[in-house]
């Protein structure tokens, strides 16, 4: 939300699966993003976890979220997919890294 977005949905679910975080970036593009936390890089990065199965279901989702919430007489937007990673260090700290238009 610092950087300008405006989150329009957190969670949102349907019988398909889930998408983490929907927003509008600065621009108005709609910026789905999947959230993933690791506390090691043992099995590889967060990001890493985002396979071709996982992209794949979220760009099915996010058909379906977009036309479930569009309204009527709405311009389309342009749609990207962001992978935010989120590591935890031994202390607790987080660390976020943004992978913007992941895939």
């Amino acid at each position: 939300m610092r950087a300008g977005y405006d989150v329009v949905a957190r969670n949102w679910r349907c019988r398909h699966g889930e998408i983490d975080l929907v927003a509008l970036d600065p621009d108005g593009v709609v910026v789905v993003c999947e959230v993933k936390t690791r506390s090691s890089t043992a099995f590889g990065s967060p990001a890493d976890a985002v396979t071709a199965t996982k992209q794949r279901r979220l760009r099915q989702l996010a058909a379906r979220w977009l036309a479930d919430t569009r309204q009527r007489g709405t311009r389309m937007r342009p749609v990207r997919f962001d992978v935010a990673g989120v590591m935890e260090n031994r202390s607790g700290e987080l660390h976020i890294e943004m992978l913007h238009d992941a895939f």
